[in-house]
């Protein structure tokens, strides 16, 4: 059967295909610009400015409360301009690149921001030092999801060329920062799919993976949760044996002290599990359900209670409703 596409729909795809080419046109200048790091800000806010669709802010304002200041540019031409300025900047310096990346991620608006995350990714091999340090203090200044998503990828990258940085989020499960333990899920659901880069879908890295998402499991915050989730559903294309004893394991946990937070990560990792599977894990959950207010009961909650560290946040809700 063929479904129509939405009125929002065509609307956002006649605007992308109206302004594709002067995106493109956006990327080529910036190209010319990267040794002009205070031309380059300024052309690239005007160029954004010239981009942008008023109607998209207020969406992404609602799937992503905390954004901050956003001007509306949507991704498909967020990502020609950033596929043209690569192309032109393919033999620049990696210093100059990062000379601009550090302009980009100071500005207040975030379409900047994620120009320079989506930069840095390139930078790792040539300069990773100075790299990791820039996606460290992007990930302390984050406020939303959609920011420690982009950043997700670049730091699989550097996880998977520098096996020392493991030690680096296996210390944010205890960040009593609830983005930068999100960080830790979505880190870990895009390092099966890192282009051009080995270890992402060994069997080790499966198991390195299951044990941090184990340390977090029953974390109260639902943004860190849905990273969690979607961390497993990748790892259950990887290594379905290892995920579905991870979840019977964690199904009993929650069974046995009626954990809400447990379960509702859990149901929504059955998708990639065999039906039959799936049924009986969901069953066996049958009315445990996430309580507002409930504590986190995840190992990193206890070992950060018993140190006297700070404690995380109270649960927020989502930035979207989230049923069980």
């Amino acid at each position: 059967m063929i479904v129509a596409a939405s009125e929002t729909t065509l609307a956002s795809n006649t605007f992308v295909a109206e302004h594709l080419a002067a995106a493109t046109a956006l990327g080529d200048r910036l190209a010319d610009l990267v040794g002009q790091p205070d031309g380059f800000v300024a052309a690239i806010r005007k160029g954004f400015e010239s981009l942008a669709d008023p109607v998209y802010v207020e969406g992404q304002h609602r799937v992503a409360p905390g954004l901050g200041t956003v001007v509306g540019v949507r991704l498909p031409l967020m990502d020609a301009a950033h596929r043209a300025y690569k192309r032109g900047t393919r033999k620049t310096s990696t210093s100059l690149l990062l000379d601009v990346a550090g302009r980009l991620l100071a500005e207040e608006t975030v379409e900047l921001r994620w120009f320079a995350i989506w930069d840095l990714g390139r930078c790792l091999a040539s300069d990773p030092e100075r790299t990791w340090q820039m996606l460290r203090r992007a990930a302390a200044d984050a406020t939303e999801w959609i920011t420690i998503d982009t950043l997700a990828h670049p730091y699989g990258l550097g996880i998977l060329g520098d096996r020392r940085r493991w030690a680096e989020i296996e210390q944010l499960v205890y960040s009593p920062s609830r983005w930068e333990r999100r960080l830790v899920g979505s880190t870990l659901a895009t390092l099966p799919f890192a282009k051009g880069m080995p270890g992402g879908r060994d069997p080790a890295t499966c198991a390195k993976a299951l044990t941090l998402i184990g340390v977090l499991m029953g974390d109260n915050e639902p943004d860190v949760q849905k990273a969690l989730s979607w961390a497993l559903r990748n790892y259950a294309a990887i290594d379905p044996t290892a995920v579905r004893n991870f979840l019977e394991a964690e199904t009993e946990a929650a069974r046995s002290t009626d954990d809400g937070n447990r379960a509702w990560v859990i149901r929504d990792s059955l998708s990639k599990l065999p039906p039959a599977d799936a049924a009986r894990l969901k069953a066996a959950l049958d009315g445990i359900r996430r309580r507002p207010g409930a504590p986190s009961t995840s190992r990193a909650a206890a070992a950060v209670a018993q140190l006297n560290m700070p404690a995380a946040a109270p649960a927020r809700p989502a930035a979207t409703p989230l049923e069980d």
